[in-house]
């Protein structure tokens, strides 16, 4: 089979953007930003795997901080977990990488997690998107590999992440983080306006910033595209998505495959409610789909975060919001691609596949999901410091 073509690149407010949608393609891109970077490396992912991909990323970050680069590296203690019990990340350390685990796994706070994903160099050129450090995240549907999406973003808006990323590893560094301080943090580096605009989410009291701009964005739309691997909003959510068909188009593109069988049965659980309400929901068939992408009215939502509620309310997610008809046309055809390479979930498709016991089963796992393990969490990291305000 041929490569796939390279992608177009467009100007929004004198940054180049660039979708990177094959897994090849990723690993490369990512592998020269780093090789090329002559001042500063700042890096940011939830999974991080002692494999052949991460080899050649930690080899490329050691060439660079013995290049004299500033190389910083920030990792998820659940995602990295494997690999620091081999000692995977030792080598970084010795090379003078300043390297951080956010979060220990065990603890008070361990249902928080770091989900987001990034890679900065130069304060100029910044990858952001769905995808791992893990060599599943960079193959083809071949092998079976994961399907996601990464942009490549180059000009200021990469810059305006510095200040960001050092908040977050100054707040992970410290013993005793708070999370009025960490919700300061989220606040105040997500960004009011522009057409490209980032926005952060994580666990705060009120919405955070990216959950905020996406129910406002929803409220009022007439289209919505959305592509996520996790799929387990909240009732209000739904209720969001059931308003937006009546007014115009609503189209889901959820997994067929996954690695969690739990999820698939928790997004399966809404399908009856959203089938009712004409949203058009489809299922990813070539391989495992972890995409992260949201097209409302001709707005573009691309970055780390799903449509459950870990994303929109638990977890540390970045997104980039671009407004902007020439890239949100050419996402709205990437969509459509993947909705070719979809099967249609109908009314009489999910009654065939969905018995009593199969539905008892979705219910369970929606439950655990989207009420049990947001409340739990929410409790865990907000019980005392609640009661101190």
């Amino acid at each position: 089979m041929a490569d796939p073509a390279p992608q177009p690149s467009f100007m929004v407010d004198g940054n180049r953007l660039r979708l990177l949608t094959e897994g090849p393609e990723r690993l490369a891109e990512l592998l020269d930003l780093i090789r090329s970077a002559q001042r500063s490396l700042r890096v940011l992912y939830y999974i991080y795997v002692d494999d052949e991909a991460g080899a050649a990323i930690r080899q490329a970050l050691i060439d660079a901080a013995n290049r004299g680069v500033a190389v910083s590296l920030i990792v998820d203690g659940l995602g990295s977990e494997h690999a620091a019990s081999r000692h995977f990340f030792d080598p970084l350390a010795e090379a003078g990488v300043d390297m951080c685990r956010f979060v220990p796994r065990w603890g008070r706070r361990y249902l928080l997690r770091n989900h987001q994903k990034l890679a900065l160099a130069d304060e100029e050129r910044v990858i952001i998107g769905g995808f791992n450090i893990e060599s599943s995240y960079f193959g083809t549907a071949d092998d079976a590999a994961w399907r996601d999406l990464g942009l490549l973003v180059e000009g200021p808006a990469a810059a305006r992440l510095v200040g960001y990323f050092d908040a977050l590893s100054a707040w992970a560094k410290n013993p005793r983080p708070s999370l009025r301080k960490l919700g300061k943090t989220l606040r105040n580096w997500s960004e009011p306006e522009g057409p490209a605009r980032w926005l952060l989410s994580g666990p705060m009291r009120r919405l955070s910033p990216w959950t905020r701009v996406i129910k406002k964005d929803m409220s009022l739309s007439r289209s919505i595209d959305l592509i996520t691997s996790y799929f387990a909003p909240n009732p209000a959510m739904l209720r969001r998505l059931d308003k937006a068909s009546k007014r115009g188009r609503v189209r889901l593109v959820l997994p067929s495959k996954v690695d969690h069988t739990a999820s698939l049965w928790a997004a399966r659980f809404t399908y009856a409610g959203l089938l009712r309400k004409r949203v058009q929901i489809y299922e990813y068939q070539p391989t495992k789909l972890h995409t992260k992408l949201y097209v409302i009215d001709g707005v573009v939502h691309i970055g780390s975060a799903n449509f459950d509620i870990r994303s929109l309310y638990l977890n540390l997610e970045l997104m980039l919001r671009v407004d902007d008809p020439a890239f949100a046309a050419h996402v709205q055809a990437y969509v459509d691609g993947e909705i070719a390479n979809s099967e249609l979930i109908t009314v009489a498709v999910y009654k065939s596949r969905t018995g009593p016991w199969t539905r008892f089963r979705q219910m369970i796992a929606y439950f655990v999901m989207a009420v049990l393990d947001y409340n739990v969490t929410r409790r865990l990291n907000f019980g005392r410091e609640g009661r101190r305000r």
